[in-house]
């Protein structure tokens, strides 16, 4: 199955929008600040295509109301569905569903577990996720070195653990960490947050109870980023002493990051998602063949290229 890249989907968004449909989407949450700018980026971009309407919902975190959403969808006849799966290893039941209703489905920035077997009229957009938590953990790494560190000891703080992104970000720290240029670095701990910051926040100050030395935070998300530094700073810890990553560069995170608090986050495309999988939903619709994988670029940001992202997501 072959990658297309965000400038692929997008230039056919032209010639989709003349098409009139209804598309059902069904989002795993919306209090979530990365997965709120991918679905208004989405809801955007139906409003400036003629005929095109969405009619969204919140599963609420919930997989039976997800999948209930879906069979919802299909009986009330819309032309596809988009997807932003709760647990992704339960996606299975919810390709069935459309399938047997014969109605297109695109899955939306989390992998689903049956993603190599996709029927021809489902598909799969998002980033590769082998690329996020290599490049925050590349980064990590070169600034450990920059700042002379021989030994440095973090803790890893995970997204939800039914959600392949955050098993893939996860594997991503620990075979970087497994290189001869960073083995240097030990994880002390690693933990789950579920991608929401107070837990985070949480769980960050339960570690600073432990009183173990470290050196850093290397988080799957911003969120949990964020919260692990506003419990290092309650703490009253001076965060130029320590390197803090994060996946997302959300607007909360660039601003941490001009602070002075978080050292790395990489760019994840929340409205290049949301625009690529409208369009395969639109192409699918009208029984065009779409690629089961379209892949939207990670980046990594820095201080140094900040000014790039302040705009986006």
């Amino acid at each position: 199955m072959k990658k297309l890249l965000l400038g692929v989907a997008l230039s056919a968004l032209m010639c989709s929008s003349a098409f009139a449909a209804k598309i059902g989407v069904s989002m795993a949450r919306f209090d979530d600040n990365f997965l709120t700018v991918l679905r208004n980026g989405m809801i955007a971009q139906a409003k400036g295509m003629s005929g095109v309407e969405l009619q969204v919902e919140d599963a609420q975190n919930d997989v039976a109301k997800q999948l209930d959403q879906i069979k919802n969808f299909a009986a009330s006849g819309v032309d596809a569905i988009i997807v932003n799966p709760v647990d992704t290893s339960a996606t299975q039941a919810m390709s069935d569903a459309a399938a047997a209703a014969k109605i297109p489905l695109v899955y939306v920035n989390r992998q689903p577990i049956n993603v190599d077997t996709l029927p021809d009229n489902q598909a799969f957009v998002a980033s590769n996720e082998a690329e996020s938590g290599t490049l925050e953990t590349k980064e990590v790494c070169r600034l450990f070195k920059e700042a002379g560190k021989k030994e440095a000891n973090v803790y890893v703080i995970m997204g939800e653990l039914s959600n392949q992104a955050a098993v893939q970000r996860t594997k991503d720290i620990e075979e970087v960490i497994a290189t001869p240029d960073c083995n240097f670095i030990k994880i002390i701990d690693k933990q789950t947050s579920n991608w929401q910051r107070d837990q985070a926040q949480n769980l960050m100050t339960n570690w600073l109870s432990a009183a173990k030395q470290f050196d850093g935070v290397i988080a799957n998300n911003d969120e949990s980023a964020i919260g692990a530094i506003q419990a290092m700073k309650a703490a009253n810890i001076d965060m130029k002493t320590m390197v803090v990553g994060g996946v997302d560069a959300t607007q909360d995170a660039l601003a941490a990051m001009q602070a002075g608090d978080l050292k790395v986050t990489v760019f994840q495309d929340a409205a290049g998602q949301g625009a690529g999988a409208l369009d395969a939903a639109l192409k699918l619709a009208k029984g065009e063949k779409v690629e089961h994988k379209v892949y939207i670029p990670f980046q990594l940001v820095t201080p140094a290229n900040i000014d790039k992202f302040l705009k986006k997501n």
